[in-house]
């Protein structure tokens, strides 16, 4: 098993880090060249800056059983499709049952945008409660509880 972190605005690569060297596991971080990472205890990939290029080269890396950490829903369900584990910054497990109404959102917010419409935001991240739900998260998929 390896985590793969899709590294670009990810808040939490330094919480999965470890999380990840207390059980050890690897943690491979993928980012394009507009978001260099390098970090101690974890392998990383940087890829040309592109349209979803850092999200291809995680998906073509990543086998069954491995850990996904992103916000990003295509990639999701990309990395669902190759039976990973997909999870998302806030502590949301990804799964084939959630996934398409989340797509469906995506979808349907961009349509909004494009027709000149606006949406409100997202709530502001509150980093201790949300920390603790994907840490919590993380730890009951590599634990396998």
């Amino acid at each position: 098993m390896t985590i793969f972190i899709d590294a670009d605005g990810c808040p939490v690569v330094d919480l999965t880090l470890k999380i990840a060297r207390e059980l050890g596991i690897p943690v491979l971080l993928i980012c394009d060249t507009s978001h260099r990472f390098e970090r101690e205890g974890a392998q990383t990939i940087t890829v040309s800056k592109g349209a979803d290029s850092a999200d291809f080269a995680l998906v073509n890396r990543v086998v069954p059983g491995d850990v996904v950490v992103t916000q990003d829903y295509g990639l999701a369900a990309m990395c669902l499709a190759k039976r990973a584990l997909p999870l998302n910054q806030d502590g949301m497990v990804y799964t084939n049952e959630n996934i398409d109404a989340l797509l469906l959102f995506r979808h349907t917010a961009r349509k909004i945008r494009n027709a000149g419409g606006r949406l409100k935001g997202n709530a502001k991240r509150d980093r201790a409660v949300q920390d603790k739900a994907f840490a919590d998260a993380l730890r009951k998929i590599l634990l396998g509880a």
